[in-house]
């Protein structure tokens, strides 16, 4: 069972969630820059698509990374396990450090697809997918990211049939598919994942992910769980600097002209993305601090960088008049 870098990883292993329409290239950059985790991953990307002609060159864009940002991992979801088979091939090619299988992801239209956190209901299907992944794999390890169960946890049943299938790693959001992000993530929950993974005697990782809001934080629960490592999503939003060791404390002046920086490389290396994306990261650099509603405000009016950079001018020179 391919290993890969993973097992040059130091632990707990800190990783950068996948998560559709923010961990874009520009996105990846900027982190890798500012404050890079020990493993990075890609938006999640459809094998159907890819598989496709017409789906293809589109998608092919989400696909493009820098070393910087190496180890990297790519993320693909679908329900045709040739699919797969041939999208790993394609990964392999694209000199990819890791494939990782989405099974969690509740969006409707994938689930639709018969892909996501739907195939938390087909297990058959799920490791007949996992193994036409490996057969295309060429030696790159293999992972799934999963969640506890679909409407109701099933740990037991699901995670054994993952580990039948012998992925590298096993990621596992602490909640289930219908309890979506309204609920505290169980890390109780991953203690139980560890467990069974341990009693199978199989060379699987096993890394939470839920709720994490500080390097801190993660290590304690990478100590309590038992898990190899942690995957951090929501707690990176407006802030680079996450998985930084030597960055105690951010500036406002800093993390504005950060923001300023993340928009320019939007731009330049996803420029066939709308501008609106970069919305749900101004939300998060601009706020905790006086008049950041009315600069929140004017920034969701923007429509390019320079804008963005104009209205972060103007707003510095307000503040160093007061």
């Amino acid at each position: 069972m391919p290993q890969g870098f993973w097992k040059k990883l130091k632990r707990p292993i800190m990783a950068l969630a996948p998560m559709a329409d923010v961990t874009d290239a520009a996105f990846r950059r900027l982190i890798s820059k500012h404050g890079k985790p020990d493993v990075m991953w890609t938006e999640f990307v459809s094998c159907d698509g890819l598989c496709s002609d017409k789906g293809r060159p589109m998608l092919m864009r989400a696909l493009k990374f820098d070393i910087s940002e190496r180890p990297i991992v790519a993320q693909i979801f679908g329900s045709t396990p040739e699919h797969f088979y041939t999208c790993a091939k394609l990964l392999k090619k694209l000199k990819f450090d890791g494939i990782d299988i989405n099974m969690g992801c509740p969006d409707k239209k994938v689930e639709k697809q018969g892909g996501g956190a739907k195939l938390m209901l087909n297990p058959k299907l799920a490791q007949e997918i996992i193994r036409q992944t490996k057969r295309g794999a060429g030696g790159l390890p293999v992972s799934v990211k999963t969640r506890l169960g679909y409407s109701q946890r099933n740990i037991q049943e699901w995670v054994k049939a993952l580990i039948e299938t012998e992925p590298a790693v096993i990621i596992v959001h602490a909640r289930t598919r219908k309890e979506m992000s309204k609920v505290p993530a169980d890390w109780k929950a991953i203690k139980e994942v560890v467990q069974l993974v341990k009693k199978s005697g199989k060379d699987i990782l096993v890394i939470g992910n839920g709720d994490v809001k500080s390097v801190a934080e993660a290590r304690r629960l990478a100590k309590i769980s038992g898990a190899d490592g942690v995957m951090v999503g929501r707690g990176v939003f407006g802030n680079p600097w996450f998985f930084n060791k030597t960055k105690n404390k951010v500036l406002l002046k800093e993390k504005l002209t950060v923001m300023v920086e993340h928009a320019k490389l939007f731009e330049k290396l996803t420029p066939n993305q709308s501008f609106s994306i970069m919305k749900k990261h101004f939300k998060a650099y601009v706020a905790g601090f006086d008049g950041a509603n009315q600069l929140r405000a004017k920034l969701m009016t923007t429509k390019n960088s320079a804008e963005v950079a104009k209205l972060v001018k103007a707003w510095d020179l307000v503040i160093v008049r007061k």
